[in-house]
């Protein structure tokens, strides 16, 4: 028997090239970073500055999203499952740094840290401008609002009758939470982190800003790519831009396989 293909209507024709455009302007980008920067890629992995900068946005990176997990989870739930005073506000308050340029928040926190508090924390041991505390400080602020909405909108697609269920059944909030809520956000929390990650790995403004670019002190993937494109050595540029271009893309592959697995923690309504 053979197939029936519904008619492609003039609309769908239109979204399909643009698509296509918008598909192949990205893909020319990718492969021409790709293609430049591999030829340097071999001499730029024994290079005892690019391998420091690979270890150290991995270090903040990772860091950093470990924090904005912990803070955005507890966080979200409040914001969709309690109510509380001023809760439409701190929610506006919480997501006004996404529409901020990150050099803004950069020069906020480099005004905050440089102020008594700063130089107080320093004098306690915990020096953030111009050291790798600040890198994570700097994540962390540009993040966390990020993660708070993916982890909030989970939690929103959650069915509200098994968690009233449950309560009716005598389960507390804190188990709803741990056994019903948790469980059926699972992966997009996880997704969310490894957004969060793969975001941490390419911020520069905000870090640029508060700890600045210093080779080997505070020197990230995003901060080797501006200061040897600074001081005329594109190919150690290229090379730092092609190895974060890898773990980007590795990254967003790893999102996307986690959203499109079959959800085997799902709970069943019969």
């Amino acid at each position: 028997m053979r197939k029936r293909y519904l008619p492609v209507s003039f609309f769908e024709i239109i979204t399909i090239i643009i698509a296509s455009m918008v598909i192949l302007l990205i893909s020319i980008l990718t492969i021409t970073i790709f293609v430049t920067g591999v030829p340097y890629l071999g001499q730029a992995l024994h290079s005892k500055e690019v391998l420091f900068s690979i270890k150290l946005s991995l270090y903040t990176a990772s860091v950093s999203t470990v924090i904005c997990t912990i803070l955005a989870v507890p966080t979200a739930y409040a914001l969709t499952k309690t109510r509380f005073p001023l809760c439409k506000i701190w929610q506006t308050l919480l997501e006004l740094p996404l529409s901020l340029p990150y050099l803004v928040i950069g020069l906020g926190l480099l005004l905050i840290f440089s102020s008594k508090l700063g130089k107080e924390l320093s004098r306690a041991g915990f020096q953030v401008v111009f050291s790798t505390k600040g890198i994570i400080v700097a994540h962390i602020f540009v993040n966390l609002p990020f993660v708070i909405r993916i982890v909030k909108m989970s939690f929103q697609e959650v069915d509200m009758r098994l968690e009233l269920i449950a309560r009716m059944l005598g389960a507390t909030k804190a188990k709803c939470f741990w056994t019903i809520t948790l469980p059926l956000a699972k992966n997009s929390i996880i997704g969310a982190v490894i957004l969060a990650w793969s975001r941490a790995l390419g911020e520069f403004g905000a870090t640029l800003m508060l700890v600045g670019t210093t080779r080997m002190k505070t020197e990230t993937l995003p901060a080797s790519i501006y200061l040897n494109m600074a001081t005329g050595d594109r190919g150690a540029a290229m090379a730092s831009a092609v190895i974060l271009l890898i773990i980007s893309v590795a990254a967003h592959f790893l999102f996307h396989f986690i959203q499109i697995k079959p959800e085997k923690s799902r709970i069943k309504v019969v």
